[in-house]
């Protein structure tokens, strides 16, 4: 078994898929689909007025849609109450690029660069995309934390003006901790059209390592269709 295999659990149902729990070096669940539909048409026939757009129900219903698009609004919503129900908090966006962050450009803190999500209650990330590019994960063992490679860790000590028992707050407040480097020969994999994807965060309360992932680079006029929460 590879590291990509070991770090990734395949489950064919949604029960399976939020009851089972992360375990060893498993961080990320993935309920597989093919889904039958036309996303793109949803895609297409929504507004785009800002870079990012998060899409209501009552927005999706109001669309004017083929067959093959009913279909895949139905989708949508069925999985919007799929999480719902579970306690969750699904928001659809639409996506044309997320905002840089270049402020420390040997550091950018932004979601291209490979992170993982945090949260102060122990819970879990959950994603799919419909349309467009997917996400990226990376395999905790083909990485290394940004602030303990030696060179990063000295310019970011060279920003920071205070003691230096206030270090790793510092780390901690501008979110320099929750990004990673690969290394090199290293293999991310691509999260796919239409799998519904659950991943770890960092949380103290968690026992396995929270998954690496990132936003991919979005295809040129290509906006994606993505349910998050």
């Amino acid at each position: 078994m590879d590291e990509v295999s070991q770090t990734k659990l395949i489950v064919k149902n949604f029960n399976d898929f939020v009851s089972i729990p992360f375990s060893g070096e498993i961080n990320a669940i993935c309920w597989e689909r093919t889904l039958k539909g036309d996303f793109q048409e949803i895609v297409s026939k929504l507004i785009m007025t800002e870079n990012i757009m998060v899409i209501s129900e009552r927005e999706l219903m109001e669309l004017d849609l083929s067959s093959d698009g009913f279909e895949a609004r139905e989708i949508i919503l069925n999985d919007i109450k799929l999480l719902a129900d579970f306690g969750a908090d699904p928001v659809l966006n639409l996506i044309k690029s997320y905002e840089r962050d270049d402020f420390f450009p040997f550091f950018p803190t932004d979601v291209y660069s490979y992170h993982v999500d945090s949260s102060p209650i122990p819970t879990d990330t959950f994603l799919v995309t419909y349309f467009g590019a997917s996400s990226e994960i990376l395999p905790n063992s083909q990485a290394v934390q940004k602030v303990l490679v030696p060179e990063i860790r000295e310019k970011l000590k060279s920003l920071f003006a205070g003691p230096s028992e206030g270090f790793d707050d510092f780390l901690k407040e501008n979110f320099f901790d929750s990004h990673y480097q690969a290394l090199p020969n290293s293999r991310p994999f691509s999260l796919g059209l239409g799998n519904l994807w659950r991943l770890a965060i960092d949380h103290p309360e968690l026992k396995v390592e929270p998954c690496i992932h990132r936003a991919p680079l979005e295809k040129e006029g290509e906006s994606r269709l993505m349910l998050i929460c």
